[in-house]
């Protein structure tokens, strides 16, 4: 995966150009069994991935239409996006070279893939995401995203993050350069400020648990670098269009989306 700084791969904004890694060759007795096989590309997937940036675009005007957009706070957090389980695959994956191998800490188990970033409304509605190398570290692909959005954010709003994004650095972009104040749970080695904030970080936890559940994150079959964008952004749509959808009617229950998933 390309480092932060070149974040225009794998990420929300005006600007969604998505190229794929350049494709191997195929030995003759391959080329002759597809030949013979008459297979092609799904034209959904086709369609799809030529999509991702309208994708992308629809959930950002979901949000800018929805009243939590005028809302001050905003979550932020990442979760593991696994492209494989066999080693075989790390090896031979188109994505070779861009996934990497990561720790879940909340779940202590490795993993091969990528991190979804996630900033989002207190009722889940996404506002800014991307997907990054799970090498890199929370706080510098965090400050690449939110860079690269910066547009998305606005002066006086209140991001919350949990201890992971701790750090001089981060604060001090987020403070000086977006305008907005991080609050983050209190860490044992420094003076009490904001506490444990554990009852608000389940917020985003929950809705990282829709994703999984309901929306399939992790089974999402994406092999390529479009394809991961494509499938990440049709799901994170989804719950776009859902949490928009129950605004328009009155839901009480705002990221419910049991009334769509029958």
């Amino acid at each position: 995966m390309m480092m932060p700084f070149e974040w225009d791969v794998r990420v929300s904004s005006k600007d969604h150009t998505v190229t794929a890694p350049t494709s191997r060759a195929t030995s003759p007795a391959t080329e002759r069994y597809t030949t013979l096989r008459g297979t092609t590309q799904s034209g959904w997937g086709k369609r799809v991935r030529q999509a991702s940036g309208l994708l992308a675009t629809v959930i950002t005007e979901l949000a800018r239409d929805s009243p939590s957009w005028s809302e001050n706070t905003r979550l932020i957090d990442s979760t593991p996006l696994p492209c494989g389980t066999s080693r075989e695959t790390t090896k031979r994956s188109d994505l070779a070279g861009h996934a990497s191998y990561g720790y879940c800490a909340s779940h202590s188990r490795y993993f091969w893939g990528f991190r979804l970033y996630l900033v989002c409304a207190p009722d889940g509605m996404p506002i800014i995401w991307g997907l990054a190398n799970p090498k890199i570290g929370e706080r510098e692909a965090a400050e690449a995203m939110l860079r690269h959005d910066h547009h998305l954010t606005r002066p006086g709003q209140v991001i919350i993050s949990d201890k992971g994004f701790a750090g001089a650095g981060f604060e001090r972009f987020i403070t000086q350069e977006l305008g907005v104040t991080l609050i983050r749970p209190d860490r044992k080695d420094e003076p009490r400020r904001f506490g444990k904030l554990g009852g608000i970080r389940q917020w985003v936890e929950s809705v990282f648990d829709t994703m999984k559940g309901q929306l399939t994150l992790e089974d999402h079959g994406g092999r390529t670098i479009a394809g991961v964008y494509s499938r990440v952004a049709a799901r994170l749509l989804a719950l776009a269009a859902g949490i928009w959808h129950n605004w328009l009617i009155n839901q009480p229950h705002k990221r419910s989306l049991t009334a769509y998933d029958h």
